[in-house]
């Protein structure tokens, strides 16, 4: 048993041992499938605290020939599968922590020559007379390694990506790093299964990914994975039974993440909650505040006003495919949000090609970044909501016009405030704490000027009326009303028989002015 090199078990016994461990054996099942495969290249990207380790943990702890590990395993999902026997500790196994040899800056100049090294001492043990270390570093010697003995090896990496966050700005350390990695499993026959875990994707440039070889799942395309990022619906309800906790106030903290066809949780703050008792953001002192802020004040494109959008419950546009899988070539909108969305600050809904914040510990995190400089009477806004809400549900128009007016108002530094698109904004930032009460709000956003219509339908169990919102520019409140009901807007809220109101609001260019109409009315 090595460190690197057919390492033991240890770690995925802590992982068993632990207060909260749900059973992703399973994952297992699908290796033993591509295993000596065109599918054995893996890239597996998902943010912080969503398990990546564990599992990787876990893979090592299977396979390794360095430890026995029957007992671990017995029981699991694993064991129900044929294959489980076949492969159970019979491989030679390599697995790294890439930032265990890079956790300070001044390592990037040596730390693939420390790898080579670390890795090549531990196979002397057992290969030494099975080859001469040359120019051609590890795969040199792996290569000999496998013309002399036919044995393969099976790499498990964590925290591949971690020198494009360490090493930002720094190519010529980025391409060395993918030059090695190209020559370690490109086109060699050594490689039973290369399993590599990070937060990013592998790196592109142009178009076109550095190593090519990698099948990759990640939270914009999870493929066939997506059950195996975090925990699914199914698994916190069994917990929060198991562990006596309100599941709809966990659903309501810590669900959102859409991957692929799966809602899943972040495990970690699922953990936590479950152990500590506490409905709160355990998502704090990660990588949080201040790499948030950095990202979201660079404004590409009115990315400020999307965020805003995204407080107020609506999804956000996105173009996915340009993102060039780093921390710094950014050059669009999309781009940052794009990353946003790799670090698990935003979820994304592939279906429709949109971003939107996942659940209420996030939002915190977005709430600590508006309440600052540059962000001047956001916070202010937000709270006035739910004051804003009451008074649409009392049928107050014209405290709901005073309301959306001061909005409109107190974001003017950030929202181009003649616009149609910065009422929207506006609104969907004034009914902020319909989040509560409604599900995420039905928008079509302005196609045209002058109007953007807004539907809350209420949450299941929810006594609240569902609110049918059209917005005008330049024309009267009345029009907006007149409009919903010769378009027959109420008439899309399918299966919805309950209270409705139809809120009317304009805004006047000319003298700066909001009005609003609400009536009630009936789906027949």
């Amino acid at each position: 048993m090595g460190i690197y090199v057919n390492p033991g078990n240890t770690a995925y016994k802590q992982a068993l041992n632990s207060m909260v461990y749900v059973d992703k054996t399973s994952l297992i099942a699908y290796t033993n499938r591509v295993l000596n495969t065109n599918q054995k290249n893996i890239c597996v990207s998902r943010p912080r605290r969503f398990g990546k380790t564990m599992a990787a943990d876990m893979l090592a702890a299977y396979y390794s020939r360095g430890c026995s590990s029957a007992e671990l395993f017995s029981g699991r999902n694993v064991a129900k599968q044929e294959s489980f026997e076949d492969h159970l500790n019979q491989h030679n196994v390599i697995r790294l922590d890439i930032q265990q040899f890079l956790f300070h800056e001044s390592h990037l100049r040596i730390f693939l020559d420390k790898i080579q090294e670390a890795v090549i001492k531990e196979l002397k043990a057992e290969y030494e007379d099975c080859f001469e270390t040359d120019q051609y570093g590890l795969p040199g010697v792996l290569k000999q390694i496998y013309a002399h003995t036919g044995e393969g090896f099976i790499f498990i990496i964590d925290e591949w990506d971690c020198v494009f966050r360490i090493a930002k700005e720094q190519k010529e350390i980025q391409k060395k790093y993918l030059d090695f990695l190209r020559g370690l499993f490109k086109g060699t026959d050594y490689v039973e299964l290369a399993y590599m875990t990070g937060i990013l994707p592998i790196k592109k440039y142009g178009e076109h990914s550095a190593i090519n070889i990698f099948d990759e799942y990640s939270m914009v395309d999870p493929k066939n994975l997506g059950e195996f990022f975090g925990f699914t619906v199914d698994e916190v309800q069994a917990l929060s039974q198991q562990y006596d906790m309100n599941y709809a106030e966990i659903q309501k903290w810590y669900d959102g993440y859409l991957i692929g066809s799966h809602h899943i949780y972040n495990p970690k703050s699922v953990a936590d909650v479950l152990m500590w008792k506490e409905f709160q953001s355990y998502w704090t002192g990660t990588e949080t505040y201040e790499a948030l802020k950095v990202y979201i004040d660079m404004n590409y494109d009115g990315l400020k006003e999307s965020i805003i959008a995204m407080l107020g419950n609506s999804p956000c546009p996105v173009n996915t495919r340009k993102f060039q899988n780093d921390m710094t070539t950014f050059s669009t909108k999309d781009d940052i949000l794009t990353l946003l969305i790799h670090l698990g600050y935003l979820t994304y809904d592939k279906k429709n090609s949109t971003a939107s914040i996942p659940n209420l510990e996030i939002v915190q995190e977005f709430l600590n970044v508006v309440d600052e400089p540059g962000w001047e009477g956001v916070i202010q806004s937000l709270w006035r909501s739910e004051a804003l809400l009451e008074s649409t549900w009392s049928l107050d128009a014209r405290a709901v016009a005073d309301g959306v007016a001061a909005i409109h108002n107190e974001t003017a530094s950030i929202l181009k405030y003649n616009d149609e698109h910065s009422l929207s904004c506006a609104l969907l930032m004034a009914y902020y704490s319909a989040k509560a009460y409604y599900m995420n709000p039905i928008m079509e956003m302005p196609s045209g000027k002058g109007f953007a219509d807004v539907v809350y339908l209420p949450k299941r169990g929810v006594d609240r009326p569902a609110l049918v919102v059209e917005l005008k520019w330049d024309q009267s409140a009345k029009a907006a009303i007149q409009q919903i009901k010769d378009k027959q807007y109420a008439s899309w809220i399918q299966g919805y028989t309950g209270d409705i109101l139809l809120v009317g609001i304009n805004y006047s260019l000319k003298d700066k002015t909001h009005t609003c109409v609400i009536e009630r009315c009936w789906k027949a």
